[in-house]
């Protein structure tokens, strides 16, 4: 605490509850802030989200929603009069999260159409939800619920960096940040809990699975890939999620080449692959070819490999030669058991959807009561200030009789102050609290007059 009082003109700073009085002009006139607090009370703040996803078109229809510059993006939102923005995007959905101060999708849509150069009549089939709706909608995202495969894990680090390009953007505030930072934690907690993304459910994630749990240490072994279609890309999804290096081959090293300049991976010319069949440790086949692309003569004549090998064979037909599961050192797997395993993994997720869809309509309503308390914190930190302000003067004045009163003194007269202050103000402050957690804007808009002091 600092104290200077030669004329009267006293500057006190209390550091125990962060309040600091500078001279104050005497005329409240021009405090704008204030009076725009009593005006922003009058208007309830909504939680729009506004969607195209798989659920309602097909892929080469969602593509053309696609926002390239987000940045731009946001700066269009904001101009059409959103407060704060959120854009999710994945290749399964495009999405906007806003708060608004009136539930006006038409904003939104229209911002969209200019971003995209778009019809308007496009966003005819958008689908929206508004505050708990909307709540409740970002749960089942974050858990994975809304994805296409169940539970899937990769959406919830999509969302995690969706709020925070918003963020750096300035496009979210604080009830965007504080809802999406509630979804994530919640969504955190309810996978761990349920264990709604283990086990693969999908045939490139299972078949990398147990390539992991059959060769020790993979991430030191020479992996490769036979084919560059939809299972393929599937594997190398999931190798490079785990962060495993692999060679790629196909019919043609220039489509091996774009392939791995798209999924990552170092192509490799298939002629070469069998005369060095021995230097892979795990390989994922993975073809339409309506012969056999290993062949087991091919294998046999080999020489045995140390640490032996795990043939994953992901084809439809099947692309390599069954005896060679039959050659010492070799493990191999065909597509008929890993769909198998697959299928069960789909079956527990999806007995677990119930379970998750009970405890994500238990967490909505403190949700939505977390996003109503935001709107009266501009009244009761405000209130705070000024009753603070009040308390400073009246403590300036008090300090002023005593005379010339040393630290001590002054410590104990300014503590007692401010502890009086915030024992009358912090129950009806709760008060306000509670009835804007309750949207009860009745009693938040007879407050902000009550509290008024200007």
């Amino acid at each position: 605490m600092t104290r200077r009082n030669p004329t009267y003109k006293c500057k006190i700073t209390v550091f125990r509850y962060g309040y600091r009085l500078a001279d104050e002009p005497k005329t409240r006139a021009a405090d704008r802030w204030w009076d725009h607090a009593w005006r922003a009370l009058g208007i309830l703040t909504h939680i729009l989200n506004v969607r195209v996803t798989f659920h309602t078109m097909p892929m080469h229809v969602l593509e053309r929603y696609t926002i390239t510059d987000k940045d731009m993006a946001y700066a269009a939102f904001q101009e059409s009069g959103i407060d704060e923005c959120v854009i999710v995007q994945t290749c399964n959905r495009i999405e906007m999260f806003c708060k608004c101060s009136e539930p006006d999708y038409t904003k939104i849509t229209d911002a969209w159409a200019k971003i995209t150069g778009l019809p308007s009549g496009d966003f005819e089939r958008v689908q929206t939800d508004q505050d708990a709706a909307a709540m409740h909608h970002l749960l089942k995202l974050a858990v994975g619920l809304d994805s296409m495969v169940v539970g899937e894990e990769q959406v919830l680090g999509q969302i995690k960096e969706s709020i925070s390009q918003a963020r750096a953007a300035k496009a979210s505030g604080i009830h965007l940040n504080t809802l999406f930072d509630r979804a994530i934690r919640l969504g955190t907690k309810i996978r761990n809990s349920t264990g709604i993304g283990r086990g693969g459910v999908s045939v490139g994630s299972m078949a990398v699975k147990l390539a992991e749990e059959s060769i020790n240490n993979i991430k030191d072994k020479n992996i490769l890939i036979i084919g560059t279609g939809e299972v393929a890309t599937l594997v190398a999804k999931s190798l490079v999620r785990r962060g495993y290096d692999f060679s790629a081959a196909s019919r043609t090293l220039r489509r091996a080449a774009a392939f791995c300049s798209k999924m990552g991976g170092t192509p490799v010319e298939f002629r070469g692959v069998l005369k060095n069949f021995n230097m892979y440790d795990v390989l994922f086949v993975a073809t339409t070819a309506p012969f056999f692309l290993v062949a087991y003569d091919a294998v046999s004549s080999l020489p045995r490999k140390d640490g032996g090998m795990m043939i994953l064979d992901l084809s439809n037909p099947r692309a390599v030669d069954e005896r060679i599961a039959n050659i010492y050192g070799i493990k191999m797997m065909n597509l008929d058991q890993i769909g198998e395993m697959v299928e069960r993994n789909i079956k527990e997720r999806n007995n677990k959807v119930d379970i998750i869809e009970s405890i994500i309509n238990e967490e909505v309503p403190a949700l939505e009561a977390s996003m109503h308390r935001l709107e009266a914190e501009p009244l009761v930190n405000e209130v705070f200030r000024r009753m603070g302000n009040v308390c400073d003067r009246e403590l300036i004045r008090a300090l002023q009789m005593l005379g010339d009163a040393d630290e001590r003194t002054t410590r104990i007269v300014s503590d007692m102050s401010r502890a009086i202050l915030e024992s009358l103000a912090s129950t009806p402050m709760n008060n306000i609290r509670h009835a804007s957690e309750r949207g009860d804007r009745e009693t938040v808009e007879a407050a902000s007059k009550i509290f008024d002091y200007s």
